[in-house]
C-alpha cells in the first residue's frame, strides 16, 4: 500500500466508524492553544491566550476532557481504561 492510497483509505474511515473503533476504549491526546478552547469545549470559563493545553479526545474526536498538562490528560485515559494512541 502507498502512502498516497493509506491516506485514501483512511479519508474514507466515517465518524461513526471512528466512534466505535476498539469498543469505545479508545483515545488521543493533542495539544491546543487556549485560544481553540471555546469552540471545543464551549462551557469552559475564558482562559488566558497563548497557553498551550492538552485535550483527551475519544476515537471520532469528541472532546473528553481539557488539562494543562499532558501527563494529566493521559492519567485521565487510564483511570477511564481507555488505550491512547498516537495521531501526526
Amino acid at each position: 500500500m502507498t502512502h498516497d492510497t493509506e491516506h485514501e483509505v483512511l479519508s474514507d474511515i466515517t465518524p461513526e466508524a471512528l466512534a466505535v473503533l476498539g469498543g469505545g476504549e479508545i483515545a488521543y491526546v493533542r495539544s491546543i492553544k487556549s485560544e481553540d478552547v471555546p469552540s471545543l469545549f464551549p462551557q469552559a470559563p475564558e482562559i488566558a491566550p497563548g497557553m498551550t493545553l492538552f485535550t483527551l479526545h475519544a476515537a471520532d474526536g469528541t472532546p473528553i476532557m481539557l488539562t494543562d498538562s499532558r501527563e494529566a490528560a493521559l492519567a485521565n485515559a487510564m483511570q477511564h481504561e481507555l488505550v491512547t494512541v498516537s495521531v501526526h
